[in-house]
């Protein structure tokens, strides 16, 4: 492809996001141009097979969909579906277990009085889950608005639902509602995924992640990628494309320069050189932005998570006999999280110790959409695959002995894993041509290697609460999507309401920009 010399907007990073806001801008007739230093588009929200000679795509980073509006598949007219999960959880308590049925609450009810003692604890879960529904409801549909303040989002989810989730730290919350020490846990993990925080951290990191957490689609609802998460990329790469935007691949941006009116982006790779643009979007790390302007970086993200990947020729046994594996790893399956487990894990972990039971959750997608291992049978029986999300495993774990912690770290979580089956995991996983077991582990450092992830943050930063907190004198700043920079604005994870897979910050930068120019028409022109 031979670039031009001269853009309406230049894309920094081809991930999901920058994909949104290059389908947007080049639908309103904007010139586009995007620049992606891998092979190929998608950034983490991609699917691969991982495997020598296993046929099974792997949404290998990124695994679940509850962000994405309904708005941006409709305004792109994307083929992109997902699924729901008829189980939401399950948690093992001894030789017995907690499974939450989406489709059962008579079953689910019976499941909590089994492990609680009583029906008081599945009470208490209706309300808290009745309130943050109505926040959902509430709040998701701002995220693809110019952001509120915070009075008014505070009017919007009501003055009970702002003191209990915005207001003081989450831990008091969740001890109001409920007295089980495994249900607790079951409903703080959500503040915990891919942040290093506990439940009464003043700082209230925890309620901004766990905010994130229950309000997608409006439901809090988390659904599989049919195809996996590549069939996002897919849908949106060919949208931007059929639009007129430019996308090229095994090119990265070096450097970007502004005179607040025109940018100017350098490039290496095939060829390199330097292209022009009205707009700059980075979609790409607050920290990677401030290299690529050359100043300072500012604050030091941390990751804090361990991704193991597997392929698994059967599903492993558990030690509750109540309960069907199948049924057990249909939704979020639950380890070593209770309450009080994962205090311990996160103040070892804050003492710069693996912990010793590392707490983590997988999700087994194959039982869901069969589809991503059809053709990859043993024995007359399709493959599973199991992902499996470790918390409180901070990048700074890793960072003197890189490959001996990440060793341990896999040794320590799949021996908690082992603590509630009744065989070893080792034993299901599946073998490539080479005869090695079909497992493959990313620490924080190895995501900030292969993702440039800052400290392998997996939001490129700690999330914020979705409302204004300074100026909104310019649509940038309105959009939550603003730098130091008219002209060169924040597309990816990283911006306000940035985070997981959502194409909000793709959205929002380019509203941004069409507002600047007074010609905002999503989802209408080209």
């Amino acid at each position: 492809m031979v670039m031009r010399s001269r853009y309406d907007v230049v894309i920094v990073g081809g991930g999901h996001n920058g994909l949104v806001a290059a389908a947007y801008l080049a639908r309103a007739g904007r010139s586009v141009l995007v620049l992606e230093q891998a092979a190929v588009v998608g950034g983490a929200a991609v699917s691969a097979r991982v495997f020598d000679g296993v046929d099974v795509r792997l949404s290998r980073y990124s695994y679940l969909v509850s962000l994405l509006p309904d708005r941006i598949l409709r305004d792109l007219g994307l083929r992109f579906d997902t699924r729901k999960r008829r189980i939401s959880s399950y948690t093992p308590a001894g030789s017995s277990g907690l499974l939450i049925d989406n489709r059962s609450p008579a079953a689910t009810r019976e499941s909590f009085a089994r492990v609680t003692g009583s029906y008081r604890e599945f009470e208490a879960w209706q309300r808290f889950y009745e309130m943050t529904g109505e926040v959902a409801r509430a709040v998701f549909p701002t995220f693809t608005e110019p952001l509120p303040t915070a009075a008014q989002l505070r009017q919007r989810v009501g003055e009970r639902a702002w003191a209990e989730l915005f207001a003081r730290p989450l831990g008091e919350t969740i001890e109001q509602y409920f007295a089980d020490d495994l249900v607790r846990g079951a409903v703080f993990t959500d503040a915990l995924i891919g942040t290093f925080t506990h439940a009464h951290d003043p700082s209230l990191l925890q309620n901004r992640c766990f905010l994130y957490h229950v309000i997608g689609g409006g439901t809090g609802d988390w659904d599989v990628p049919v195809g996996g998460m590549g069939a996002l990329t897919d849908a949106l790469a060919a949208a931007a494309r059929a639009a007129g935007a430019e996308l090229v691949t095994g090119t990265e941006a070096t450097a970007v320069s502004t005179d607040g009116r025109t940018a100017e982006v350098a490039f290496a790779g095939a060829a390199a050189g330097t292209v022009a643009a009205r707009y700059v979007l980075v979609n790409a790390s607050p920290v990677e932005a401030a290299r690529l302007l050359g100043e300072p970086a500012g604050g030091k993200p941390e990751g804090a998570q361990l991704k193991i990947n597997m392929v698994l020729d059967r599903l492993p046994r558990l030690r509750d006999t109540g309960v069907a594996a199948r049924d057990a790893f249909a939704g979020t399956f639950h380890i070593a999280e209770s309450y009080d487990q994962l205090e311990h894990a996160y103040r070892e972990a804050a003492a710069g110790r693996l912990p010793t039971i590392p707490p983590s959750e997988i999700y087994c997608h194959t039982l869901t959409d069969p589809g991503i291992a059809a053709s990859a049978a043993v024995g007359g029986s399709a493959r599973h695959t199991l992902t499996l999300f470790g918390l409180h495993t901070p990048a700074r774990l890793f960072a003197d002995n890189p490959e001996g912690a990440k060793e341990a770290a896999i040794t320590a979580t799949l021996t908690a894993l082992d603590a509630v089956l009744a065989e070893p995991i080792r034993d299901c996983l599946a073998r490539d041509v080479h005869g090695a077991p079909c497992l493959d582990a990313a620490t924080p450092v190895d995501l900030q290697h292969s993702l440039r992830l800052p400290g392998g943050h997996i939001f490129h930063g700690d999330l914020s609460f979705p409302y204004l907190s300074g100026a909104a004198d310019t649509p940038a700043q309105r959009w939550g999507v603003d730098t130091a920079h008219a002209n060169v604005l924040r597309c990816g994870a990283g911006a306000l309401r940035g985070g997981g897979v959502s194409g909000i910050g793709g959205h929002n930068a380019a509203m941004a920009v069409l507002e600047e120019t007074a010609d905002r028409r999503p989802g209408n022109a080209g």
